[in-house]
């Protein structure tokens, strides 16, 4: 793996303490661990990183993320910790952080702690594609299930439907393109893109595909519940006691 100077590379989990809508979501246990460990095993286990930092406000977050083997080496402004900022800027304030005590990288990726399962082969892979590709940013992406997007239809108060896409709605499935969600499982950026734009939605980015089984995002209860039942299932499956 990468590990001379020119090419460090470092993950940062953003982790704010301030969840509104699952409360103490980071630290909550999900299946014996807190939330944010299994973010930070995958990060470790790839063994793909100089360094793996986690950006929180929260002590509580930081005293977790020790334990489980990542860094905290600052406290992220509380400006920053809010339900407006976007994750990129958090990630950008992480990396000024790490240059003023003289750590400079070539590659960063983003792990959102909400996506407990994707997996260090996940994280390897979508390395190789990023790096295979040459570009400078690129997103993780799961294609749409059963609920077909190009069908897509806005109800208003008369319960009158107004489809997005008027020309594919009566399209059949299977004659429709290939539609893809990002998913904040692992977005990968060269450093200095992400730095001189400040996100990772640049143009010509790409995107690594992950199945949706392990590219879910914990934002409600209801995905808490459906990604608790997942990894039942992997968990079972990687036993022999799967179905």
């Amino acid at each position: 793996m990468p590990n001379q100077n020119t090419d460090k590379i470092v993950a940062v989990i953003t982790a704010r303490g301030g969840s509104k809508r699952v409360p103490g979501k980071n630290v909550r246990e999900l299946l014996g661990k807190p939330l944010i460990a299994y973010t930070i095993a995958a990060a470790l286990e790839s063994k793909l990183f100089d360094r793996v930092v986690v950006s929180t406000e929260s002590n509580a977050i930081a005293d977790i993320a020790r334990q489980y083997g990542a860094e905290v080496p600052f406290l992220r402004d509380t400006a920053l910790a809010d339900d407006y900022v976007p994750a990129s800027r958090v990630t950008v304030d992480a990396l000024n952080r790490l240059a003023l005590e003289g750590s400079s990288y070539r590659f960063v990726a983003q792990l959102m702690p909400n996506c407990p399962l994707r997996t260090a082969a996940d994280v390897k892979a979508s390395y190789r594609q990023f790096v295979d590709t040459g570009t400078d940013s690129q997103i993780s992406v799961t294609r749409y299930g059963w609920q077909n997007p190009w069908w897509a239809m806005q109800r208003d108060e008369g319960y009158a439907l107004k489809p997005l896409f008027a020309s594919q709605v009566t399209e059949r499935s299977q004659d429709l393109p290939e539609l893809f969600c990002p998913t904040g499982a692992i977005w990968w950026a060269t450093a200095n893109s992400l730095l001189q734009h400040g996100t990772y939605h640049i143009e010509g980015r790409k995107g690594w595909e992950i199945p949706w089984q392990r590219g879910v995002d914990i934002d409600t209860e209801e995905d808490w519940k459906m990604a608790e039942a997942l990894m039942r299932i992997s968990q079972g499956m990687a036993t022999g006691h799967g179905a």
